[in-house]
């Protein structure tokens, strides 16, 4: 992967080895700015690249630029994992949404909201607009320069792979009206964790959400035609994801849980113990 790689002027990416989920083998943080530079995405772990990522930030500054903060888009570890050893080594605060403080052990200085606006100077000033975005993670953290039409994504879509949304923590309606909330935007470019810049976002949100809705009836038929006294979870996973190799059932079990906790929700299907039957809206 090209690193730095410069995207347009006042956006640049840096991507590092993080311990995600395959197919991605990186995280790919980001510069935003022409004079001052909100680095998102504190992500790896890894000395070697923690290393290469502080030069990276060193040269910005060096360049005359003005490091203003680190921003972490969620509380996952190939998110956060060098958040501490960037905010030491450059002397910057982290910024990123509550729910995402609270599940951090490093301390964030700026706590921001839905709707909140950060103002970068520049020959074009920058003007980045906060969207609390929960379903993958409860403090997810989209960023949308209306101006630019960019959108940084963290983790809502991938363009290597694909996004888990696991139970718990995630929260697969919610996931579901944030991209239709960020198809409305009608953006030129979508800046996600993992892979490159997508170019044509608006049609990557829709292929996200046909996909998932798609799976979505194929769990709820494999509900409603299974055995009148219920399936187990491991019985509609067979039904439901017969077109996934199976080396990929653990993550796969992962996303049905989600799917099964929203159609709970909704009454279109009952759970019983460990088992799960059509719902009256089925």
């Amino acid at each position: 992967m090209i690193r730095p790689h410069l995207i347009a002027p006042g956006l640049a990416s840096f991507p590092t080895r993080t311990p995600t989920l395959p197919p991605a083998t990186h995280t790919c943080s980001y510069a935003l700015g022409e004079r001052e530079v909100l680095l998102v995405e504190p992500a790896t772990p890894d000395p070697e690249e923690q290393q290469a990522w502080v030069e990276w930030a060193r040269g910005l500054r060096s360049s005359g630029r003005t490091l203003v903060a680190l921003l972490a888009t969620h509380h996952h570890h190939d998110h956060v994992a060098g958040a501490a050893f960037f905010a030491q080594a450059l002397g910057l605060p982290l910024w990123a949404h509550e729910a995402t403080a609270t599940r951090i052990a490093v301390p964030v200085e700026r706590r921001w909201r839905e709707g909140e606006e950060l103002v970068l100077d520049g020959p074009v000033p920058q003007r980045w607009r906060m969207l609390h975005t929960p379903g993958h993670a409860p403090g997810h953290l989209c960023l949308h320069e209306p101006e630019c039409r960019w959108l940084v994504v963290g983790d809502m879509v991938a363009s290597v792979g694909t996004i888990l949304i696991a139970p718990g923590e995630g929260d697969m309606a919610e996931y579901l009206r944030q991209l239709e909330r960020l198809a409305s935007l009608n953006v030129a470019l979508a800046l996600p964790a993992h892979g490159n810049p997508i170019d044509r976002p608006t049609d990557l949100f829709r292929r996200y959400l046909h996909h998932r809705l798609a799976r979505e009836r194929k769990v709820l038929e494999a509900v409603v035609e299974g055995k009148p006294e219920g399936q187990r979870l491991e019985e509609i996973l067979l039904r439901a994801y017969e077109d996934t190799p199976t080396t990929l059932y653990g993550i796969a079990a992962l996303s049905l849980q989600a799917h099964l906790d929203k159609l709970v929700a909704e009454g279109r299907v009952v759970r019983a113990g460990d088992r799960y039957t059509a719902g009256v809206d089925a």
